[in-house]
């Protein structure tokens, strides 16, 4: 590939997933053209180009789960597959021109703050870059998380994890195990179950699920969402305000859950009449402490005779077969690993380096992962997330809260122009009672309360990926940035308000827009 020489750019964006692209085109419509998305894929997308398991969906109304600048009234169902999220995400970025302002299968290897210079000096697989102003677009949910089984490495047969699926394998007729009970777990067993000779499931915990309310819209109903666009947002608010009611019991007063609590047990028995079964995929813990999953066919699959539940952990994987901890050897030729991402430690954070040299990873193995707002971050001037500690949901969209940074991150660069700012870098004492006050509030919530512990919290026992509260109260706090939390540092007089576009020569448009052509634009997201 084309070596890119460094080019200095005002906004350099990594990742292209929902908050990375919406971040570019919440760029290109404030005027500015100076800034460059680089993305590790192929094409926009993130998770939803990377997760092409069988069964893969959302979990949150399709209505919601769509920039509010952007409906999209051809959703095929009330929660959307993954191939129609895709191809959502690509029709955007084309239709609002930003492809061209993208470097695919483009890498981050480093991203170092120039302390002399005050720019980040930010090295990829495809040449090197120098910003004012970087964004971590990178989302929680990229880098998957192996379990750390002995003998894993030995195994003979298929083995892959659920974000990395791999098409080429062919699973009929196979001895297949199904290592984990999650999100994509319980999507993935009732796609695959028939086509497979026996499915073993490893459960470390069970899950609560709840029924999963899915429908095909038809085609009448479209048809009015197409041309009546004031019902699809009546729609939209709807489910919004419908979904933010679950905040009354995750964070205020969790025992309003166990409302809940008593449909997820008849969503048990409705699937599962062996009491024996019943009781080993019920949670010894509160609805809620973790992640709620919708599904209709789990329990039903579970039931079946060509179908084991294991609930024994796993001691070590041989060349053909899993060795539970009881000493019970379970022959296997194919292994599917769905056990989750790297959420409060992504290896991402190594690769930050802010001010003094010291890496985002050190920073938060030693204080746990903290931010201001979710957005900054002390010790690492001039650097946004887009989703960042504290911002995640368990009854929303994300997509909701993605804008909300996108808010923040818009206001802010509008503030440092017009007051002629080089640096803004969070102050320590506001980002500590900032967070101070949010883990109070956390406190409370049923993800504390509820008996669980989770993936939402950190090596230090503190829920550090969940926002405790109403996202309009999030929108509200991120609507305009507050500078005076800030400290900052004047452009020298010399320096031009807004860094000049002109960096960016032809040869680099050029590679970048032969890079965004590379997507097949027109293609539908693969699916097994």
């Amino acid at each position: 590939m084309t070596q890119v020489p460094r080019r200095t750019v005002d906004v350099l964006i990594i990742g292209s997933g929902f908050g990375g692209l919406g971040a570019a085109i919440r760029l290109a419509k404030d005027g500015r053209e100076d800034f460059l998305v680089v993305e590790r894929g192929s094409e926009v997308g993130g998770t939803w180009r990377d997760n092409t398991y069988p069964g893969a969906a959302c979990d949150v109304p399709s209505h919601l789960y769509s920039y509010s600048f952007e409906l999209n009234p051809n959703w095929s169902r009330s929660f959307s597959p993954q191939a129609e999220i895709q191809e959502y995400l690509r029709a955007t970025a084309v239709k609002y021109g930003v492809l061209d302002r993208h470097l695919f299968d483009t890498e981050v290897t480093q991203a170092r703050w120039d302390e002399a210079d005050r720019h980040w000096l930010v090295d990829t697989t495809n040449g090197t870059f120098r910003a004012r102003v970087l964004v971590g677009a990178i989302g929680a949910l990229c880098e998957p998380s192996l379990p750390d089984v002995k003998g894993l490495s030995s195994f003979r047969g298929e083995i892959f994890h659920s974000a990395r699926w791999n098409h080429a394998a062919n699973l009929a007729g196979k001895r297949v195990a199904l290592i984990g009970t999650g999100a994509s777990a319980i999507q993935i067993g009732p796609a695959i179950v028939d086509r497979v000779a026996h499915l073993d499931v490893y459960q470390r915990t069970a899950p609560w699920i709840m029924p999963r309310h899915d429908r095909a819209y038809p085609a009448a109903e479209k048809f009015a969402y197409q041309h009546v666009p004031l019902l699809q947002r009546a729609a939209r608010e709807a489910i919004y305000w419908g979904r933010e009611s679950f905040v009354l019991g995750f964070a205020l007063q969790p025992k309003i859950l166990l409302a809940a609590q008593r449909i997820a047990r008849r969503n048990i028995a409705r699937g599962i009449s062996d009491p024996a079964l019943r009781e080993r995929v019920t949670p010894q813990f509160q609805i809620g402490c973790k992640r709620i999953l919708i599904s209709n066919d789990w329990y039903p699959m579970l039931a079946r005779e060509d179908v084991t539940l294991v609930t024994d952990g796993i001691a070590e994987v041989r060349e053909n077969a899993i060795v539970t901890a009881s000493g019970e050897t379970r022959e296997v030729d194919a292994i599917i690993v769905a056990t989750g991402f790297h959420v409060t430690d992504s290896p991402t954070y190594e690769r930050i380096v802010g001010a003094g040299g010291r890496t985002l990873a050190d920073v938060w193995d030693e204080q746990g992962q903290q931010a201001y707002k979710g957005a900054t971050v002390a010790g690492f001037p001039n650097l946004f997330f887009v989703i960042g500690p504290n911002t995640g949901l368990g009854h929303s969209s994300m997509v909701y809260m993605i804008e909300s940074h996108i808010n923040y991150l818009s206001s802010a660069l509008a503030e440092m122009d017009r007051r002629g700012l080089a640096t803004v870098e969070v102050r320590d004492e506001e980002q500590r009672r900032y967070n101070d006050r949010l883990q109070k509030q956390m406190r409370r919530t049923i993800w504390t309360t509820g008996g669980c512990a989770s993936w939402y919290l950190d090596k230090h026992g503190n829920n550090t990926t969940l926002w405790p509260g109403f996202t309009f109260a999030f929108r509200r706090m991120t609507r305009r940035f507050d500078v005076g939390a800030y400290r900052v540092s004047a452009r020298a007089a010399s320096s031009p308000a807004t860094p000049l576009s002109g960096d960016l020569s032809a040869e680099w448009r050029a590679i970048a827009r032969h890079s965004s052509d590379n997507p097949p634009l027109n293609s539908v997201g693969r699916q097994a």
